[in-house]
């Protein structure tokens, strides 16, 4: 067997000795379960540990895969410059692991690293775990803005990679749970952080790696964590096996929830036909995307035979005149996006209408969208099916102050006298306070919030799904 065995573990600096100062006994729990990490590990002995972290470079389109043969960090950054730790990379793992990633068409390697220090989601399991033993090289993957399938993917390559070099490995998924759990923490509160949590820690304990997979991807944005991504590497690497998983401890007492879990193979790789979740998560995705198409209003139909038709056949195509009224003697500003897999593909509007009728606005914007979003490339034919479409219709602007602003309710237009502006709509995945509402947007129109003479307008909208 070349995955021994698997752990989940977060990454909080004060638990560090001389980072915490005595703070860390305020997370005692997750400082004991991290004991008995360090400790479990070092009983079955692996040759190379595998960490993937949510803070070494991270790209949208690549996974990092940590070049080099070894690489050195410390806790400086947080005033504890003696905290300072050291790992081995094994080389013919990252090899093996590259060359398995090209052949299957994973974006990975091990160009690009902006930073070869460690950071601290790798040093701190290394903290315990090179307290108890040292006799391992490492590995050190990185995230990426990729969907759930293809971390899943990357981490059944490093199961190949492992199994290829007869090598005993130990899969470690660095990732802190919703930051979002209390009003009064560094971070505020979210309904969606205790539900996050909750539900996450519900998978560890009973081994559930398929809801980890499926983890709506809005409630994991809104809850503010950090490690799902990491998580759904690990399970890639148990593909198809049996495990006994174990919630060893969680707690959030700073408003952050921290999350130990195990997960111990009870039998051989790939024999489980059963925990071979890839293609169990695809069909639950068709499913998904069937009932969202499904729910589809007026508009968001619209919006997306709209896009298809252009996309697939290069032509525009005129209103069809059984849509309901209100797009037809309407005239309204409105925002088209797109997503996939719960990521961003595109997001074009018009804050004051620029047609006839909204309904003319709506077929316009999309293909924009999808089109002419200069932060992507045009949308294929072969991802229309995979699209999930949002058409939010706004009222007209009007002016306003930041202390009337409501970034669940209003959108917010920040501009200048000289034309730069930027728009932000309301009701957005990890946007809950007028100061980022603000900071967003004026970042989207090159505003110095600071410096520049600005005004402020805000709107409302309905949005459509």
């Amino acid at each position: 067997m070349a995955i021994v065995g698997a752990f989940a573990v977060p990454h909080p600096p004060l638990i560090i000795p001389d980072v915490g100062k005595g703070r860390e006994r305020t997370i005692q729990a997750t400082v004991d379960a991290y004991e008995e990490v360090g400790r479990r590990i070092a009983a079955l002995k692996p040759e190379t540990i595998v960490v993937s972290s949510p803070h070494t470079t991270l790209y949208r389109d690549y996974f990092l895969i940590s070049p080099g043969s070894s690489a050195r960090g410390s806790f400086a950054q947080y005033g504890a410059p003696r905290a300072a730790y050291s790992a081995r990379y094994d080389t013919k793992l990252v090899d093996k692991l590259c060359a398995i990633c090209d052949r299957e068409g994973i974006e990975a390697g091990t160009d690009y690293e902006r930073d070869p220090r460690l950071d601290h989601a790798t040093m701190i399991p290394l903290h315990f775990i090179q307290k108890y033993y040292t006799g391992f090289e490492l590995v050190r993957v990185g995230l990426s803005g990729y969907s759930a399938a293809e971390h899943y993917r990357l981490g059944k390559a490093i199961q190949e990679a492992a199994q290829a070099l007869g090598r005993r490995v130990v899969y470690v998924a660095s990732g802190d749970l919703s930051h979002k759990l209390v009003a009064d923490g560094p971070y505020g509160y979210v309904p969606e952080g205790p539900q996050f949590d909750e539900r996450i820690t519900r998978d560890f304990a009973s081994g559930d790696l398929l809801d980890v997979l499926c983890m709506d991807v809005s409630l994991a944005e809104r809850a503010a964590e950090c490690g799902l991504k990491s998580f759904q590497i690990m399970a890639g690497a148990l593909d198809g096996t049996a495990v006994q998983s174990e919630l060893l401890s969680y707690e959030g007492p700073f408003g952050v929830g921290y999350g130990i879990a195990a997960f111990m193979p009870t039998g051989d790789e790939g024999a489980d036909e059963a925990r071979k979740l890839l293609p169990q998560y695809e069909t639950w995705r068709s499913d998904d995307l069937a009932r969202r198409r499904a729910g589809e209003d007026a508009y968001v139909s619209l919006a997306r035979a709209s896009l298809e038709a252009f996309v697939r056949e290069g032509r525009r195509i005129t209103v069809p005149k059984d849509v309901p009224s209100e797009l037809l003697t309407t005239r309204a500003g409105c925002f088209v996006s797109l997503k996939i897999d719960g990521q961003l593909r595109g997001c074009i509007g018009t804050i004051l209408p620029v047609k006839k009728s909204l309904a003319e606005e709506i077929c316009a914007n999309a293909i924009s969208a999808g089109t002419h979003d200069p932060r992507f490339s045009a949308v294929r034919a072969s991802e229309l099916p995979d699209l999930v479409y949002d058409v939010d219709v706004l009222t007209t602007p009007v002016p306003t102050t930041a202390a009337e602003l409501d970034p669940s309710r209003y959108g917010v237009i920040v501009s200048c006298r000289d034309g730069r502006r930027g728009l932000l709509l309301p009701d957005l995945d990890g946007v809950d306070t007028v100061s980022e509402q603000l900071r967003i947007a004026a970042q989207k129109g090159h505003i110095d919030l600071d410096f520049d003479d600005y005004r402020l307008e805000r709107f409302e909208v309905v949005r459509h799904l």
